[in-house]
C-alpha cells in the first residue's frame, strides 16, 4: 500500500493506494492546530503494510508542508520504504479532468498558482486575469476569504462534486513522480517564487 500525505493547504488530505495505484481508502480535515496527522493515519492505515510513502512538497504552508513531509519522511525510513515527492499544485490540477487555474494558499492574501503548461507563480488574486487564459475555472483548498476574493477578480472555483477525489489525483500524479533519496527530498515556500511576468 501507498500512502499519500498532503497537509500543505487549507484541507489536509491522505490517501491510501493499492499496489496497482487505485484508491482504497482517503479522509480530508481542515488543517491547523486542531488537526491530528497521527491519529488520521492511524484511522486511515489500520494494519495495512506500507510499502511506499508520497508527500505533497508545496508551494504551501510553511508549517503545514513541514508536518506532512515530516511525518512521511520519518514513516518512509523507519520502514525503509521509497519516498516520493509531489508538487501540491499538480496535486489539485490533477482532480480536474479538463485544464484549470491550480491555485494555493500563499499568506498575505496571495495565491501560489499553476497555469496549464507553465510555470508555477505567485500573485494576488486580483492580478490572476490578467495573466490566464479565458474560462480557467479554479482548483485548491482555499479558506473562504480567498476564495472571495478570487470571485471578486472574476475567477470562479470548480464545485466539488466535478472533481476527482484526491486519492484519484494522487494516483495520476504517481505516474510520473520519482523516487528520491531520503536526504534530498526538497520544499517549496513562498520565497521559492517570482513575481508573475506581466
Amino acid at each position: 500500500m501507498i500512502l499519500v500525505i498532503d497537509t500543505s493547504s487549507a484541507m489536509s488530505a491522505l490517501a491510501l493506494l493499492d499496489a496497482s495505484r487505485k484508491p482504497v481508502n482517503e479522509a480530508t480535515y481542515p488543517s491547523g492546530r486542531t488537526f491530528d496527522l497521527p491519529a488520521a493515519f492511524r484511522d486511515l492505515v489500520a494494519r495495512e503494510a506500507l510499502t511506499a510513502v508520497a508527500v505533497a512538497t508545496g508551494p504551501g504552508s510553511f508549517t503545514g508542508l513541514r508536518a506532512g513531509v515530516s511525518f512521511g519522511l520519518g514513516l518512509a525510513m523507519g520502514l525503509r520504504i521509497p519516498i516520493f515527492p509531489l508538487p501540491s499544485l499538480r496535486l489539485q490540477s490533477a482532480r480536474s479532468e479538463e485544464p484549470v487555474l491550480a491555485a494555493a494558499e500563499a499568506g498575505r492574501g496571495r495565491v501560489y498558482f499553476l497555469v496549464p503548461g507553465r510555470e508555477e507563480g505567485l500573485a494576488e488574486p486580483g492580478e490572476l486575469p490578467k495573466i490566464l487564459p479565458q474560462n480557467l475555472q479554479v482548483v485548491g483548498w482555499l479558506r473562504p476569504a480567498t476564495e472571495a476574493l478570487l470571485s471578486v477578480a472574476g475567477l470562479r472555483l470548480k464545485p466539488e462534486g466535478e472533481l476527482r477525489s484526491f486519492g484519484s489525483a494522487a494516483s495520476l500524479v504517481l505516474e510520473s513522480a520519482d523516487e528520491v533519496p531520503y536526504g534530498s527530498l526538497k520544499l517549496e515556500y513562498m520565497q521559492s517564487f517570482s513575481p508573475p511576468v506581466k
